[in-house]
């Protein structure tokens, strides 16, 4: 990824050159060994799970199979004034739902 020497907008390879789509800027892309290809990276980043959870566990009756019984989380979707949203995965049947204050 370039970012644009005049206004910082992010380049766009064309035929061996970055151009800016903003304010029209152009440079040479330079040797290929200068940039760094991430998909190895990525690749390293996942993690593998071994089906158990560390989520804490509550009574909650799914909806899909009538379990009693779910992992539970929270987490900040809507604007931060806003209060956050638990999501739950029944421990049986692993449905994912959510539960919003209105």
């Amino acid at each position: 990824m370039e970012f644009c020497d005049e206004c910082g907008s992010m380049m766009k390879a064309n035929d061996g050159r970055w151009e800016c789509g903003s304010c029209g800027f152009t440079k040479p892309k330079g040797d290929a060994d200068e940039y760094i290809v991430t998909d190895d990276q990525e690749a390293g980043e996942v993690i593998e799970s071994s089906g158990e959870t560390s989520l804490p566990e509550t009574d909650a009756r799914c909806p899909e199979c009538g379990h009693d019984r779910a992992h539970w989380y929270m987490q900040q979707i809507r604007s931060a004034d806003e209060s956050e949203t638990r999501f739950f995965i029944c421990s049986e049947c692993e449905h994912k739902w959510r539960e919003d204050d209105n």
